[in-house]
C-alpha cells in the first residue's frame, strides 16, 4: 500500500447544505508524521481472499518473509500460484530467485513498465485504504497495524470474487445510443 503514517485521515463525514449560513467540512490540523511503516497485501481476485501483514520498513527480507506468509495460507492442492508484480526494485532481487526455488509453485509475472494502469490490486488497495484509514487519527503504528488487520478481516468475512471496471452503484447504466439525422428539404 506504500507508506502509511500515523496521522489523521480524512473521512467522510456529512454536512448539512440546506443549513445557513453554509457549513464546510472541516479537519484538525495534524503537524508532522509520528510513526510510518508499509502494508504488503496479496489479492486472491477469483475467491477474493486477501491477506496483509505490516512492516516497519520495505525491505527485501520483509517482502520474502509475507510470501511465504502468504505460501502457507494458499491450500496446497494449488499447483500454480500465479503473483503479478510491478517494476520495484525489491520484485527483481536474488533473494527472490532463491524463494522460488524452494516454493517451486511459484510464478511470477511482471507488468510492462510502460503500463502502470495495469496494476489490478490497486483498485482493492483502494478499498481497504478506505475501510482501515478514512476519517481515523493514528497515534502510533500499532493503531494503523491493528486497523489494517481489522479492515483485512471485515473483507474476509464478506469476501466476494473482485471484479475489475465492475459499475457502480451511483453510475447510470449506460444505453446504447442511436444517432438519429434528420434533415428537411425546403422547396422554393
Amino acid at each position: 500500500m506504500g507508506p502509511v503514517a500515523a496521522k489523521s485521515y480524512p473521512g467522510q463525514d456529512a454536512i448539512a447544505i440546506q443549513a445557513r449560513p453554509a457549513q464546510r467540512a472541516k479537519q484538525e490540523i495534524d503537524y508532522g508524521r509520528r510513526a510510518k511503516g508499509y502494508v504488503f497485501g496479496a489479492l486472491w481476485e477469483t475467491t477474493g481472499d486477501c491477506w496483509t501483514q505490516c512492516y516497519p520498513r520495505r525491505t527485501k527480507t520483509h517482502f520474502i518473509d509475507f510470501l511465504a506468509w502468504v505460501d502457507a495460507r494458499v491450500p496446497a492442492e494449488k499447483a500454480r500460484i500465479y503473483a503479478i508484480l510491478d517494476n520495484l526494485d525489491m520484485h527483481h532481487c536474488h533473494d527472490l530467485l532463491l524463494f522460488q526455488i524452494h516454493h517451486p509453485r511459484w510464478e511470477f509475472v511482471y507488468q510492462p513498465k510502460y503500463a502502470a494502469y495495469l496494476n489490478l490490486i490497486e483498485p482493492w488497495w483502494k478499498i481497504l485504504r478506505s475501510l482501515a484509514l478514512n476519517g481515523r487519527r493514528f497515534e502510533t503504528w500499532a493503531e494503523i497495524a491493528q486497523a489494517v488487520e481489522a479492515a483485512t478481516a471485515y473483507w474476509q468475512a464478506h469476501k466476494h470474487p473482485f471484479a475489475w471496471g465492475q459499475r457502480r452503484r451511483h453510475q447510470l447504466l449506460r444505453f446504447k445510443r442511436s444517432v438519429i439525422f434528420t434533415t428537411k428539404v425546403l422547396r422554393i
